[in-house]
């Protein structure tokens, strides 16, 4: 595959994999999240890689979330469509036989700390900003982000984060287990590749499995994925989306007037 919105490096046995829009604040496209899922696979199926670090060009952000002029005025349908795709390039991380390490650069925020949370280990620079800010736009998190947020840093702090769609700090997202390292932004990917390093010095079988195990614990909880990609398309048919996507785009405060949901 031709990649256009991300940039592959092998160096010293690990798939260096940035997203390249950094005009765009590395924001998660389409396109870009078909680019990431397949340099995954690809880099999961070349013998000479044994690991993956996941990064963003730039300082400024590793995805600041998805593009929103490209989704907001999708329907229900075309919601869904969008939501189960991004599951599967999630999925696909989180699966990756091959560790993959999130070296958080700025901006992780909607689907960009979805991406993150999906990596096996996050470290970050000192002005990486985390959060899951779709409740503004009147929308839930559609790529996995109520389930994963929950099973990293626990119920009580996930709530708080998916309720009021604040961003926390680098040092807040270590506080809370969110990230194991914080380091400065030139120092960022040599300490990611220092950790690929390290895991390639382990049997490269027993690191697989043990993916797999962990995954497999959560796996029950899995079926709630379906649950996320329904509600994230629902949420385009109602009047709050309207209202989030344009206060958003228009650079002022939503007033949201919609009809509460029931349990």
């Amino acid at each position: 595959m031709q990649y256009t919105n991300i940039q592959i490096d092998i160096e010293n046995q690990v798939a260096l994999i940035r997203i390249n829009r950094e005009d765009k604040m590395n924001a998660l496209n389409i396109a870009t999240l078909k680019e990431i899922k397949a340099a995954v696979e690809e880099a999961n199926g070349n013998e000479a890689v044994h690991a993956i670090v996941l990064s963003g060009m730039g300082s400024k952000a590793f995805a600041a979330g998805a593009d929103i002029s490209e989704f907001v005025a999708f329907n229900e349908e075309q919601g869904e469509d969008m939501s189960a795709s991004g599951h599967a390039v999630m999925n696909t991380l989180e699966q990756s036989a091959k560790p993959v390490i999130a070296a958080v650069n700025g901006f992780a925020l909607g689907g960009g700390c979805e991406l993150a949370m999906a990596a096996h280990i996050r470290i970050a620079s000192e002005n990486a900003r985390f959060g899951q800010p779709e409740i503004n736009l009147g929308l839930v998190p559609g790529y996995g982000g109520t389930q994963r947020l929950c099973e990293i840093v626990g119920k009580g702090r996930a709530m708080n984060l998916l309720l009021t769609g604040d961003a926390i700090k680098a040092e807040d997202a270590l506080q809370m287990g969110l990230v194991t390292q914080v380091c400065s932004s030139e120092e960022l990917i040599p300490a990611a590749m220092k950790l690929a390093e390290k895991l390639m010095g382990k049997s490269p079988y027993a690191l697989a499995k043990v993916i797999e195990l962990v995954n497999e614990h959560y796996a029950p909880a899995r079926q709630a994925y379906n649950s996320e990609i329904t509600e994230f398309g629902a949420c385009f048919q109602k009047p709050d989306f309207v209202e989030g996507t344009d206060a958003f785009l228009n650079k002022r405060k939503a007033n949201f007037h919609g009809t509460q949901a029931t349990n």
